[in-house]
């Protein structure tokens, strides 16, 4: 690696619930290293996606989608959002085709308050119609005329390679950060967590995916197969049953679905064992969102 002229830096990639920011990520790194569902607020943490090429490093923060905290969880969730700032070199701010320009307006001034170069990322560009890009276009170089804009269409990976040349265009001359084989700074047992996590998205609705968290307790690598034990922790005894389903039904489909997409995403054998406990308002106890790891 010639590292006088390599290229190294942190990407944080920002924008409101829902508007596309994992499928980015994982679309820019070529892992699916983030939740992906039709739900808003699937991530929690701050999850970095490393790619390293000949003479290039990019340090990818996906975040939490921005939002007005209401308790102790997303409070927490808001401040990986903010140190992802604090270190970026460049921020992705994504939005969704589809949502309304005055709701972007405060959150957008908060990140180019920033003082962090930004790149405009209008989402969901498959979704057009008319000249609803356009206008969309239009609206912000008014509102913003010195911003940069790009479009894409993360799900189909529309122009993505012409983000990700731009992106390789501003970062700095700097040596890597990490080992060229890393691909994330998180355990594998984290990825195990959150994709039993996106299956109870998948399968769930209403309020009880957002009151569950996914502890894995025990995970274990033989040759051939991975072992693991995983508690889905609820807030509410009702919520539990719901899990659990009629005659065990509903909790069998997590298990299900969840070994099928750990198989492919670790390449080998998966057994799981799944369970269901009760902590009652745990998104507002300190001691267990540091336990979760939302908490330093």
């Amino acid at each position: 690696m010639e590292e006088t002229n390599f290229k190294s830096g942190f990407v944080s990639i920002i924008g409101k619930p829902n508007a596309g920011k994992s499928t980015l990520m994982n679309a820019l790194v070529g892992d699916n290293l983030s939740i992906i569902t039709s739900k808003a607020q699937t991530t929690r943490h701050r999850i970095m996606g490393v790619l390293t090429g000949d003479n290039f490093q990019i340090v990818y923060s996906d975040t939490p989608g921005l939002l007005k905290p209401q308790y102790s969880l997303q409070k927490s969730m808001m401040s990986f959002v903010s140190s992802s700032l604090e270190d970026a070199d460049l921020v992705l701010y994504v939005v969704d085709l589809m949502e309304k320009q005055d709701e972007e307006e405060e959150v957008l001034e908060r990140v180019i308050a920033s003082g962090t170069r930004v790149i405009f990322v209008i989402n969901k560009t498959d979704l057009n119609k008319g000249s609803r890009l356009k206008d969309k276009i239009d609206y912000w170089e008014l509102i913003h005329p010195d911003i940069e804009i790009l479009t894409v269409s993360a799900l189909n990976k529309t122009n993505v390679d012409v983000l990700f040349a731009r992106i390789l265009e501003l970062l700095p001359l700097h040596p890597p950060y990490f080992p060229a084989d890393t691909l994330t700074d998180k355990p594998e047992r984290f990825f195990a967590s959150e994709i039993v996590r996106e299956q109870i998205f998948k399968i769930y609705k209403q309020e009880v995916p957002y009151s569950s968290e996914v502890e894995v307790t025990s995970f274990v690598e033989e040759e051939d197969i991975i072992r693991l034990r995983a508690e889905i922790i609820v807030e509410r005894k009702s919520q539990k049953g719901i899990i659990i389903g009629k005659g065990g039904e509903a909790i069998k489909k997590v298990g299900i679905e969840s070994r099928l997409q750990l198989e492919q995403f670790f390449g080998k054998k998966v057994f799981i064992e799944t369970f269901v406990k009760v902590e009652a308002d745990w998104r507002r106890k300190e001691r267990s969102l540091k336990r979760f790891g939302y908490k330093g």
